[in-house]
């Protein structure tokens, strides 16, 4: 797989398959068989995926409302430890997103919640280090640049060796940008054919030497399986060079910039292995020009 880079001088510079994996599916909707998790690393690591993305707020919420939180992480740990991995992947957390009752969702972005939520990560995934620590989502209750000067305190402890965001727009980039320099390395927003809108935050991203993690690539849990009927053009195209529409998608992205690291969740083999061959799919100026207008 074609490789792309998160990181700088500062903090490291770290190699990635150009194409990472989205973790929430492997239990957002529920239990699913292990062997059949275990078999999604395994063949995600054999097509050359190395970027594994999981937040303290993913677990199956629905059935275990608040207790969900730390879920992922902890079911993450232990395939990877199973597999005898874990060296193998750098492997990405966030913070500041919060379970609820019956499934919900909520924020909490104060400094006494995200160093309490960085300790238990670090507990659950083990090590003396998260690889990537990213803020979730902004906050209403809760000053940026507050949040930003709460990241750099659990930067410069050590207990992160790389800083990203997630669903922040370019003021709140370049905001963080100043106040945590080289510490911060990547931007984590929702970008697929669907939901174009985070251009300018790729932009600014490239601008500053930061690595761009699409989140939800292919339309999310809902949206995936039915993109090239929502989408004619990249069917089309994926027809034509004998692909799949998913696979002509995360072609695309990539091809925005170099920045780009997209994050397609899976939970299944076939799934990663479809979505990792996206990193070796040359698009021709021509076909990028029909996805771009369509």
């Amino acid at each position: 797989m074609q490789t792309r880079e998160i990181g700088n001088d500062t903090v490291g510079r770290v190699t990635v398959g150009a194409v990472g994996l989205g973790l929430m599916t492997f239990d957002q909707t529920g239990a699913q068989p292990r062997e059949q998790l275990l078999d999604t690393v395994r063949a995600a690591l054999d097509a050359g995926v190395t970027l594994f993305d999981t937040a303290d707020a993913y677990g199956p919420g629905e059935e275990k409302g608040a207790d969900a939180q730390g879920e992922n992480e902890r079911l993450i740990a232990s395939l990877l430890a199973e597999l005898g991995v874990r060296d193998r992947v750098f492997l990405a957390t966030k913070a500041g997103h919060v379970r609820t009752e019956g499934g919900g969702w909520d924020v909490d972005s104060s400094a006494v919640h995200l160093e309490s939520a960085v300790e238990k990560s670090l507990e659950r995934l083990g090590g003396d280090h998260i690889d990537l620590w990213q803020h979730h989502r902004p906050d209403p209750t809760v000053p940026y640049e507050e949040v930003v000067e709460t990241l750099k305190r659990v930067h410069d402890a050590g207990k992160v060796r790389m800083v990203g965001l997630s669903n922040a727009d370019p003021d709140q980039i370049r905001l963080a940008h100043s106040v945590l320099g080289d510490a911060l390395v990547s931007v984590q927003n929702q970008f697929s054919p669907a939901f174009r809108s985070s251009a300018p935050e790729i932009e600014v991203c490239a601008e500053l030497g930061l690595a761009f993690l699409p989140w939800s690539p292919l339309g999310g849990l809902n949206g995936a399986k039915g993109l090239g009927d929502s989408h004619p053009a990249f069917a089309e195209v994926a027809s034509e060079r004998g692909v799949s529409p998913q696979q002509v998608a995360l072609a695309w992205e990539l091809a925005q910039d170099p920045c780009v690291i997209p994050i397609p969740g899976a939970k299944r083999p076939s799934s990663i292995t479809d979505s990792a061959a996206a990193a070796d799919l040359d698009l021709t100026p021509e076909e990028l020009a029909r996805l771009d207008a369509s």
